[in-house]
């Protein structure tokens, strides 16, 4: 493990945007995982973060991971592109009137064929139905390029950035 000093943008969302997206291939799906498995959840994890250097649920212990994960406040969606796993995203809905866009991402075979806007925009309404009073998302200039463009796309508007040491696995 190494240290790489990264800027992180934190973003918010304080009333639903009129954005809307329509998926650019057929045959897509998204499901509530019911209490994913650390192993499972840690898979999806890597498979999105694997080149962007996530490393926050890797280093989080089982116990704490699981119990995460088990929390009615936290919701993990799948989503599939012909039955088969394309990317995640994760509600953070335990701090009260917030919800923290935690976790976002598609897996890099599915990257550049549209399904991140759709994907977004699914998310964020799914945020928003619970009515809270902001939605928020940070990213940092370790994430895809297209990261930062596409949360102030949809609506987020940025509130803070910060200069900060990432822990960085060396195999990825």
């Amino acid at each position: 493990m190494r240290k790489v000093t990264t800027k992180i943008t934190y973003l918010e969302m304080l009333r639903p945007c009129a954005t809307e997206a329509r998926p650019a291939v057929e045959n897509i799906t998204i499901e509530r995982l019911q209490s994913p498995s650390t192993d499972g959840y840690r898979a999806l994890y890597r498979s999105v973060g694997r080149d962007y250097h996530w490393t926050d649920r890797l280093l989080m212990p089982d116990e704490q991971l699981a119990a995460a994960l088990q929390d009615e406040g936290v919701e993990v969606y799948l989503l599939r592109v012909d039955g088969r796993p394309a990317g995640y995203s994760e509600l953070d809905r335990r701090s009260a009137g917030q919800i923290e866009l935690a976790y976002f991402g598609l897996f890099p075979q599915y990257i550049g064929k549209g399904l991140g806007r759709y994907f977004l925009v699914w998310t964020l309404q799914k945020a928003w139905s619970y009515h809270p009073e902001r939605v928020w998302v940070h990213t940092c200039d370790l994430d895809h390029p297209a990261a930062l463009p596409m949360y102030l796309k949809a609506g987020f508007a940025i509130y803070d950035e910060e200069v900060a040491e990432q822990v960085v696995l060396d195999d990825g």
